[in-house]
């Protein structure tokens, strides 16, 4: 083209899922450009210092470069943005950074962080640090920049990028004899697994009983106890802890009962169930039964022996309508002189 070497520019506008259009822009806006006239390649949107890729051609041309710059040769160029995470599995109890930098040092007067589209906060700075790590930390990703650019300023939003959380331990499970009897020993297992992404990962290991520390912390996952007793009966639980401490979990409780031996029989201790209150309120009826008989023979004989039997009434004697005992006619009963007196008729007192 005599001397002249067409610079053809393709101003490709790439449309992201959740970001804002990102357009590549041209300086100065001529067309066409000259061999003997700067232009300057802008692509504009969210960027992160070096995390700009540019492509020539259909093909990638320039990995991690920054989203602008001077252009000396012919071709078709257009860019994308990523927003940089680390590069590892993220786990429970860390701390990772999310950053979203603009390049050519660009001054910045507003930056936003979203998770699942839902704002996180403001921030000054262009990093946002989450620590430590949980499961809900888990999602979506992205930013939000007001850049100065020259004497304008432009909303740049970046690329959304997916952080996964992984599980440092299950939560664990406590494992162990429920009725020992007295004087056995008690082995009781807090079981909990680091994940396969960290398996040398130190755990801490402790145990309660009603809420009270017995065992702990401790590496080892086991509670041992050599002869239990009554006291020992209770609800025990175990917590796993990271080694700073940062992730704790409990487990369920487990009931503990300590049986009693008892001439080859056991005594469980423990609230009476409602058959042995039903057992006991017969026992305590037929006793006080019993005592009232009791008392009441008692009472009686002391009647008897200080009284006497009881005195019956005796019936007064009837008296005829015409005579008495005392009037009655002697001429009936006149005997001759020497004869022994006859006994009275029956009823009649001497």
């Amino acid at each position: 083209m005599d001397r002249n070497m067409a610079l053809l520019l393709w101003a490709h506008t790439l449309v992201l899922t959740g970001a804002q259009t990102i357009q590549l822009l041209l300086e100065p806006p001529w067309m066409p450009a000259v061999l003997w006239t700067q232009v300057i390649l802008t692509c504009q949107g969210s960027a992160t210092p070096g995390a700009t890729t540019w492509y020539k051609d259909g093909k990638r041309w320039w990995q991690k470069g920054p989203d602008r710059f001077s252009v000396t040769d012919s071709g078709t160029y257009k860019c994308t943005l990523v927003l940089q995470v680390p590069a590892r599995a993220l786990l429970e109890g860390d701390t990772v950074t999310l950053r979203c930098r603009c390049s050519w040092h660009s001054p910045i007067t507003e930056i936003r962080f979203y998770n699942e589209k839902k704002g996180l906060q403001s921030f000054e700075g262009t990093e946002l640090t989450l620590s430590p790590l949980q499961l809900h930390h888990s999602g979506c990703y992205h930013c939000r920049a007001k850049v100065v650019i020259g004497f304008s300023q432009w909303w740049k939003e970046s690329a959304p990028v997916t952080v996964t959380v992984h599980e440092l331990f299950p939560v664990p499970v406590l494992e162990g004899p429920t009725e020992p009897t007295e004087g056995s020993p008690l082995n009781l297992s807090c079981l909990s697994t680091p994940s396969h992404l960290r398996p040398q990962a130190p755990l801490l290991h402790l145990f309660y009983r009603d809420g009270v520390l017995v065992g702990g912390p401790q590496g080892s996952s086991h509670l041992w106890l050599p002869a239990v007793g009554v006291s020992h009966s209770g609800n025990y639980t175990c917590e796993v802890r990271s080694e700073l401490g940062a992730v704790r979990k409990s487990s369920s409780q487990l009931c503990v009962t300590v049986l009693m031996p008892v001439a080859n029989a056991t005594i469980t201790p423990g609230p009476p169930s409602p058959q042995a209150w039903a057992a006991v309120a017969t026992e305590v009826g037929g006793s006080l039964l019993f005592l009232l008989l009791v008392l009441g023979a008692i009472v009686g004989w002391h009647w008897w022996h200080h009284t006497g039997p009881p005195q019956i009434p005796r019936s007064p004697l009837r008296r005829g309508r015409c005579c008495t005992p005392t009037s009655w006619s002697l001429s009936r009963w006149q005997v001759p002189p020497g004869t022994p007196p006859a006994p009275p008729p029956p009823g009649i007192p001497r």
